[in-house]
């Protein structure tokens, strides 16, 4: 149930940095579901072949889980910002601009 609850808060936290960077925040939803999904089953399945004991399995299925969050958020904070303000440039005076 947990899982759960930070599954939903992590793809609305994903949501509004890819709407912050102009991109479509239903993908990078889904992004994020399928990369902690596979990241916790790629996780479990290592941790059980490694230390061969259910509980621990699951805490390494977790913490990959948790650490695709930081790896798809770093991926999307890396690609830039939209910048709306062009549209406002248009026909200005180099003097106008904000950055001349």
């Amino acid at each position: 149930m947990i899982e759960i609850l930070a599954l939903i808060f992590l793809t609305k936290k994903m949501a509004a940095i890819a709407t912050q960077k102009g991109l479509k925040a239903n993908t990078w939803k889904l992004y994020m579901v399928l990369t902690w999904f596979g990241a916790e089953i790629a996780g479990a399945l290592i941790g059980y072949l490694l230390l061969t004991d259910t509980a621990l399995a699951a805490l390494v299925g977790y913490a990959c889980a948790i650490g695709s969050y930081f790896v798809l958020r770093n991926i999307l904070s890396k690609k830039p910002d939209v910048d709306d303000n062009w549209i406002n440039e248009i026909g200005a005076q180099p003097q106008d601009l904000p950055n001349a």
